[in-house]
């Protein structure tokens, strides 16, 4: 019987990716690693169709310890829903509200992918080298759509 690898969290998987020497190897590691919840973070941070009903900036909040970490990107990307401006389920919560579930998602899940959550929401770069608007383009067709 067949031992199937690990799944690699998105802030690991982004970690190779900015390691990657050239643009086929980042394709290639985007294109092999490839899931819904590493797509809904690039989605978030490059698609200027989708605009936050956050706060800009960073809420105060306490990073998880890594090793201690109740919860993974691949689980809560489900509730980016709850904060994007414009989907019912947004407008629906109030804002205190909004932002304590946002505040909850941070301190849940590893202090890396945190940290992409906030590039995400503020529409930063996200911190990987080589990672472009273009080269999420080229490698998702259709994923961005503005």
């Amino acid at each position: 019987m067949a031992v199937s690898a690990k799944r690699l969290e998105v802030f690991e998987i982004l970690e190779k990716v900015s390691k990657a020497q050239t643009k086929d190897e980042r394709v290639k590691l985007l294109k092999t690693h490839e899931c819904i919840s590493l797509r809904d973070l690039l989605r978030g941070t490059y698609d200027d169709a989708i605009q936050w009903n956050l706060p800009e900036g960073e809420p105060p909040y306490t990073p998880n310890r890594p090793e201690s970490v109740p919860s993974t990107l691949h689980r809560v990307h489900r509730n980016f829903k709850y904060f994007v401006k414009g989907l019912r389920e947004s407008e629906n919560l109030n804002k205190i509200r909004r932002e304590a579930m946002f505040i909850e998602m941070l301190e849940a899940v590893h202090p890396e992918d945190a940290k992409l959550l906030l590039c995400m929401i503020n529409k930063k770069k996200l911190p990987v080298k080589g990672l472009t608007k273009k080269l999420v383009q080229e490698v998702f067709p259709n994923l961005i759509l503005k």
